[in-house]
């Protein structure tokens, strides 16, 4: 088991059971603060006070963290007493769950049907994006992502691009981390390739020019002539 492993399973052992419901206890029979609450039930501040204001929370039935011996009386009437003190759980020597690791995502069955069209938005707004990236933010397979993209799905015809966060499918924060991973790998792939090479000179270029940059007629690209000695000639024809 990694180090993140262990640190989820501490996690998850430091909060009681039900914490919501525990919260809510809490807030009906002790005079504990919404620090102290919030902190023992892994809640924020803000959520325990509006548990307080009847906001949130209002159907569900307060759990008794004591009933349950994850505390003890005594330490609910310490913190009470002390508004700095911080709530201790009871340790216990039952058997530590077992931390579940993430799996496939769930989709209703009422949201399946729109996976094609969140595949095509996916494909044709991010291309940069792996099929595997695109199968873990939808919970789809490549097999379903392939025919999306090949036009062989059998409702092709019916698909329509559509953001998978609006349809539910995604979350949005879920996106923007696989966008950040596929242009980061995008960049490493184009730091690996050779410098392509220079492209060779156009046709334009390979025609003679002269000094002022016009094009050279044949005649002024040939070898220049010796001058003629017209004396010498006459003499010869004499």
């Amino acid at each position: 088991m990694s180090f993140f492993d262990d640190l989820l399973e501490e996690n998850m052992m430091a909060l009681p059971l039900m914490p919501k419901a525990t919260a809510v206890w809490m807030v009906e029979h002790t005079t504990l603060s919404f620090d102290q609450i919030a902190e023992f039930c892994g809640l924020h501040k803000l959520e325990v006070q509006a548990i307080a204001d009847g906001e949130v929370a209002v159907s569900i039935v307060g759990l008794d963290p004591v009933f349950n011996q994850q505390l003890t009386q005594d330490e609910i009437k310490r913190c009470e007493a002390d508004p700095r003190a911080r709530l201790k759980m009871v340790k216990s020597d039952l058997p530590r769950p077992i931390a579940r690791t993430k799996g496939a995502r769930y989709t209703p069955v009422s949201k399946r049907g729109e996976k094609p069209d969140a595949i095509a938005y996916l494909i044709k707004n991010y291309p940069d994006l792996l099929d595997a990236q695109v199968a873990r933010l939808l919970g789809t397979t490549k097999e379903t992502i392939a025919k999306v993209r090949d036009r062989s799905h059998w409702n092709t015809t019916n698909i329509k691009p559509q953001n998978p966060v609006l349809l539910g499918l995604a979350k949005q924060s879920d996106l923007d981390a696989a966008i950040k991973r596929a242009e980061r790998r995008v960049i490493r792939e184009n730091k690996k390739k050779p410098k392509e090479e220079q492209p060779k000179a156009d046709a334009m270029d390979e025609v003679p020019q002269t000094d002022d940059g016009f094009v050279a007629t044949p005649s002024e690209t040939q070898d220049e002539q010796p001058a003629i000695d017209h004396d010498a000639m006459m003499k010869t024809l004499g």
